[in-house]
């Protein structure tokens, strides 16, 4: 394992071996057969190019009505649990005593991407944000609180863990594209990006 530091941003490249990558895969499709991935559209209507779910006491929307965390799946459930070996990493790598209450899972398939965001619509920005990557590369491009600020990229590869904090933390940050068919860890292909947050 290494540790880079690009913008203020922690990454842990190679953290999870290939034994705990399967580990954490399994843990991710059991939450999937618990909570199906949708896919969400933006206040715009548009549809985003991600499918996504999520575990814990809440989970991270998108639709008409707005951005936003529900303690409901669109379908009308509650949310499962967040798996042990998913806390497991934040309690390793946050630095904080207090556990997640969201565990955003997003799936990128072929040409799929997320632009330069903030992640802002939690409570408090005291507390990091826990980005674990698994399957294909993503090249994730990082910037600065301003949309316009200079940016960097870094291709995030199966295993790698992200943590924002500080300045990181309301900064811009995105996923440009994937090398689809990269990692052999999905049978069909695709990237799977979980982020945990405290919300409340």
């Amino acid at each position: 394992m290494t540790k880079l530091s690009v913008l203020g941003f922690d990454i842990f490249k190679e953290y999870l071996d290939a034994d705990a990558q399967h580990e954490v895969l399994t843990a991710v499709r059991n939450v999937v057969q618990h909570a199906p991935l949708v896919q969400p559209i933006t206040p715009r209507g548009q549809p985003m190019s991600v499918r996504m779910t999520a575990a814990g006491p809440f989970g991270w929307i998108t639709d008409r009505k707005g951005y936003r965390y529900a303690r409901l799946h669109p379908n009308g459930m509650r949310w499962p649990p967040i798996p042990a070996p998913i806390l497991k990493i934040w309690q390793e790598v946050s630095g904080v005593s207090r556990i997640p209450e969201c565990c955003l899972i997003n799936f990128y398939g072929e040409g799929a991407r997320m632009g330069l965001h903030q992640d802002k619509d939690e409570k408090s920005f005291e507390w990091p944000v826990v980005s674990v990557s698994l399957g294909d590369d993503g090249l994730f491009r990082m910037g600065g609180p301003a949309r316009n600020d200079k940016t960097q990229s870094v291709w995030l590869t199966s295993g790698d863990v992200v943590v924002m904090r500080s300045t990181a933390r309301m900064a811009h940050h995105g996923v440009d594209r994937i090398r689809f068919g990269s990692s052999a860890l999905l049978s069909k292909g695709g990237r799977l990006n979980l982020t945990l947050r405290v919300v409340t």
